[in-house]
């Protein structure tokens, strides 16, 4: 049983707690990143490139975990064609 709740976190070279930290790292801007998204819908002149920001970073996290342990450069990606406001 308790194998269920560290296989992944051991999978990713982390402990069960440093996997829920990084976890809710992402899943508190994806929180307020949706509530953006979501006030936006309503009222379009307010948080006009918040949510776009968001995704941005998180992707840019995300893309670049492991990157320094695994002696790899960091990876910017090409915004160019994800250029719409949300």
């Amino acid at each position: 049983m308790l194998d269920a709740f560290t296989r992944h976190p051991r999978s990713v070279d982390e402990t069960y707690g440093e996997h829920m930290a990084v976890a809710w790292s992402f899943a508190f801007p994806m929180l307020l990143g949706g509530l953006a998204c979501f006030v936006h819908g309503i009222f379009p002149f307010l948080f006009t490139t918040t949510g776009s920001r968001c995704v941005k970073l998180l992707h840019t996290r995300i893309a670049n975990r492991g990157c320094k342990s695994a002696g790899v450069d960091a990876q910017v990606p090409n915004w160019a064609a994800f250029d719409a406001v949300i």
